[in-house]
């Protein structure tokens, strides 16, 4: 344990900081997030984030926009273990077989209107899985989606323009 201790001490910080560039991409597309979530959603949006049958590759990307550098609280996005209270779906990976039932579920207990959003190219099309007899291709096959964010897996300002471009379009569907 000491010795564990002493290399954190003798290593020290090693994570960078954010190209400036990027820091001000970020910036600026969470305050055009944060005035499209006000007009739409009062204060803040919540989102419920499932897993399809993904890789997780996307899931470390949504896990990064709740990260220090990103943020995203500060744009007035909530992420909510519960469908219940959620305002947007944002839905990763190839829907398996397994997973249609509960994907549904989650979308019937959301309340309307709702949005959703597909994330990463197993998401949008199914990706390297495609269709076959475990999975049922991309989210489109199985629920309505607004809004389409491609990647494999894609950058968290990839995921924050998502996001923007489905609010934008909110309220959307009425069912």
């Amino acid at each position: 344990m000491i010795r564990i201790l002493r290399q954190i001490l003798r290593t020290g910080i090693v994570t960078e900081p954010l190209p400036s560039a990027v820091e001000e991409e970020i910036r600026r597309t969470g305050t055009e997030l944060k005035k499209a979530i006000s007009k739409h959603f009062r204060r803040s949006l919540t989102i419920r984030q499932v897993d399809a049958g993904s890789c997780n590759g996307c899931e470390l990307e949504i896990h990064a926009i709740n990260n220090s550098f990103y943020n995203c609280e500060r744009f007035g996005i909530h992420f909510t273990p519960s469908p219940r209270f959620a305002d947007m779906l944002l839905v990763t990976g190839p829907v398996s077989r397994n997973m249609e039932i509960a994907l549904r579920r989650t979308y019937n207990a959301t309340p309307t209107p709702k949005l959703v959003v597909a994330v990463g190219d197993c998401g949008c099309n199914g990706g390297i899985f495609g269709e076959s007899y475990a999975s049922l291709g991309g989210i489109d096959k199985v629920l309505p989606v607004d809004m389409q964010v491609p990647g494999c897996p894609p950058t968290p300002l990839a995921l924050l323009n998502g996001i923007l471009t489905a609010v934008d379009g909110y309220p959307g569907r009425k069912s």
